[in-house]
């Protein structure tokens, strides 16, 4: 199983986590909300729990909850600049459908 960090999200998880001055890597995780369901989490990750799964993409690790591997699994995050925006992008092959403002998927 595997979720797939690209160099840009990578620079942009170490650029963070360097300006904070702390953490182990990357959590990415799942919440319950929005009008299709699920909405993804992205948050520091200082220490790794008994039911985590670590993953290394390009010297950052990347740390997600083993009950959620079957919603995650295949999924590529990416960090894009679109005009004044910058934010990560979720690519997850698992994904049945997705709300119309791209806040909430469903699996």
């Amino acid at each position: 199983m595997s979720i797939v960090l690209t160099e840009a999200a990578a620079d942009q998880v170490r650029r963070q986590l360097q300006r904070r001055g702390a953490g182990f890597g990357l959590r990415v995780s799942l919440k319950r909300t929005g009008c299709s369901g699920w909405a993804y989490v992205v948050d520091y990750a200082d220490a790794v729990e008994v039911n985590d799964e670590v993953f290394e993409q390009h010297g950052v690790n990347v740390v997600v909850d083993r009950d959620l591997l079957p919603r995650l699994e295949g999924m590529s995050l990416d960090y894009a600049r679109e005009g004044l925006h910058a934010a990560f992008k979720f690519h997850n092959p698992n994904v049945k459908e997705s709300c119309g403002c791209g806040e909430s998927v469903s699996f």
